[in-house]
């Protein structure tokens, strides 16, 4: 195991740490494709078993006995320690979670194949909060929808914040981003996907009448909030469903909806 003691910050390998924004390491030049941060052993744990390699690891030294038996099938990955001041110098904030690895990006899988076996999907069409994204990874997860598809303008479910809010759940969940709504909405119908809009609609079906009868193979269209689906999105749908409500309240954070329709829909 390649145990290096941090003694200064200018060594090369902590170039991934040093403040970098999540764009920037997904932008660096090696390698192709570029990174992300995965944060707590627990999550560099679910990093490993889904088959992501570690390029290096940063940590306070208290947390080796839990990060080295991890790296065992990597033992020339260099494993940085250092004070919990020269961390946060380096990285910007206090590494409270006990670790840091900074992980290749796998390639992403098609979208025929992420569906091919699959009975129920969650789209999220053009999700910016990373907080919403990663809950509701943590609601896919949780409750037995089978993969996630997102859509161009989607935030990055690798994005530090969406792996940390999903409990490292995005790299267990497959997941790939789909094409434009022209291209997306025949590939779906002809994989015999029923798409289901959650959403506000005179028209709409309340929840639990559709999840009665609910077809076979289904994918759920979960929106951003505030401006909701596209027009694309509902056009692209089969069926509009909403999630009734009392008191006057309209509708719920796009997380928690996520959560009720899996609920009500898990098969």
């Amino acid at each position: 195991m390649q145990i290096v003691h941090i003694e200064n910050l200018d060594l090369p390998g902590l170039a991934d740490y040093s403040r970098l924004t999540d764009v920037a390491l997904r932008r660096v030049s090696e390698p192709a494709g570029g990174l992300y941060i995965a944060e707590s052993s627990k999550v560099i744990t679910r990093a490993l078993a889904a088959g992501h390699r570690p390029r290096s690891v940063l940590l306070q030294e208290q947390w080796l006995p839990d990060v080295i038996p991890l790296l065992a099938e990597w033992p020339d990955v260099p494993v940085y320690v250092g004070a919990a001041s020269v961390l946060e110098r380096l990285t910007g904030y206090n590494l409270h979670r006990g670790a840091l690895a900074a992980m290749h990006r796998p390639a992403l899988a098609p979208v025929h194949e992420i569906i091919r076996d699959a009975r129920r999907i969650v789209i999220l069409e053009d999700i910016v909060d990373h907080t919403n994204v990663g809950a509701i990874f943590r609601s896919v997860a949780g409750l037995g929808a089978d993969a996630v598809l997102i859509t161009p303008r989607c935030a990055d479910p690798l994005y530090r914040r969406s792996v940390r809010v999903s409990m490292g759940t995005v790299l267990q969940v497959p997941w790939t981003r789909l094409p434009e709504w022209s291209e997306a909405a025949p590939l779906l119908h002809e994989a015999g996907f029923h798409l289901a809009a959650l959403a506000l609609s005179d028209t709409a079906v309340s929840l639990d009448r559709f999840a009665g009868s609910a077809p076979e193979r289904l994918a759920l269209i979960l929106g951003a909030e505030g401006d909701g689906l596209s027009t694309q999105a509902l056009a692209a749908a089969d069926t509009v469903v909403t999630i009734p409500m009392l008191h006057g309240v309209d509708s719920l954070n796009v997380a928690s909806a996520s959560a009720v329709a899996l609920y009500a829909l898990r098969v």
